[in-house]
């Protein structure tokens, strides 16, 4: 996202992509909001660390739209923010990007016990330790944004956190070794997490091999490579700076436009595809959206019948 393309934008412009990006929004996260109730209407799913784990990335996925859209929005309605709340902004959404890969390898190490060590998987894989699985991984996210924070409170007087900045995260943080820490951090997290899908998936393969049912082998697998492809959504928005490097200088004049297609192909629609993949697959969970949300509308035309 280019924090200077309401500069070039003309009015028409800027405000259908704003109108554009907050519908996605909403839809994305009105979509999610359904799984989420779903979950709580029944205890079942709240005992199952599965569902757990898939529930937190579905909230995490809210809540990083949030962020991300008011952050977009906010490029075009004021060119400085103040500072308090863009860094805030800023925090949450870089935790809230680490913590889904995070999340995403939990779910395949959980899938890998489940299928390769069963007998182990009820005594492991509770919904206590789940939690403090959950815990554990936003405090590993929040680790790089909470440094740079804390070394930049060391070099600028609390003043800043009163003033007017630019809001955008390599303009809080110019220097090069903020950068380069940025980077190593989100390196370090994306290889470790591919290391330990590719290493479950192949566990996991293996196993299926020697299953006596070919069906629970075939959905084993297919559950794996799901968590890849969550992965990969996930890391498209790697190369959002890629693309507006090579792509925008051969279309200068539709800079503003790149930008903004990268950002929505990259950043928005992953957010909408990566938890119904998972979610929509699985029938019980399907199953009881469709009964828990039927249910709902035979109420609503029922009562004003009534009345």
């Amino acid at each position: 996202m280019n924090s200077t393309n309401w500069i070039v934008d003309s009015y028409e412009e800027a405000l259908a992509k704003n109108i554009v990006i907050v519908s996605l929004g909403l839809i994305i996260n009105f979509i999610n909001g359904m799984l989420v109730v779903t979950f709580f209407s029944n205890p079942m799913f709240s005992r199952d660390s599965r569902y757990i784990l898939y529930i937190h990335l579905v909230i995490n996925d809210m809540l990083m739209i949030c962020i991300s859209v008011t952050l977009y929005v906010l490029t075009y309605a004021s060119y400085f923010v103040n500072a308090s709340l863009c860094y805030t902004l800023v925090f949450l959404g870089t935790a809230t990007f680490m913590v889904t890969p995070l999340n995403l390898a939990g779910m395949a190490i959980e899938r890998f016990i489940a299928i390769c060590k069963p007998l182990h998987h009820s005594q492991t894989c509770t919904p206590r330790r789940t939690h403090i699985f959950i815990c554990l991984i936003w405090v590993i996210g929040a680790i790089p944004s909470l440094a740079d924070i804390l070394i930049l409170l060391s070099a600028q007087p609390m003043s800043l956190f009163r003033s007017t900045v630019l809001c955008y995260t390599f303009s809080l943080f110019p220097s090069k070794q903020n950068k380069d820490r940025i980077t190593a951090s989100q390196i370090i997290c994306m290889s470790l997490v591919w290391m330990i899908l590719i290493y479950t998936y192949c566990r996991v393969l293996f196993t299926a091999r020697k299953a006596v049912s070919k069906g629970s082998a075939s959905k084993a697998r297919s559950t794996m490579l799901l968590h890849g492809v969550q992965l990969l959504l996930c890391m498209l928005s790697y190369i959002t700076p890629v693309m507006d490097m090579f792509v925008i200088p051969f279309f200068p004049v539709d800079r503003t436009k790149i930008t903004f297609f990268n950002y929505l192909m990259t950043n928005i629609m992953p957010r909408l595809l990566s938890p119904l993949i998972y979610g929509v697959r699985d029938q019980k969970f399907l199953k009881q959206m469709k009964e828990y949300f039927t249910c709902k509308v035979i109420i609503v035309k029922i009562m004003p019948s009534q009345l």
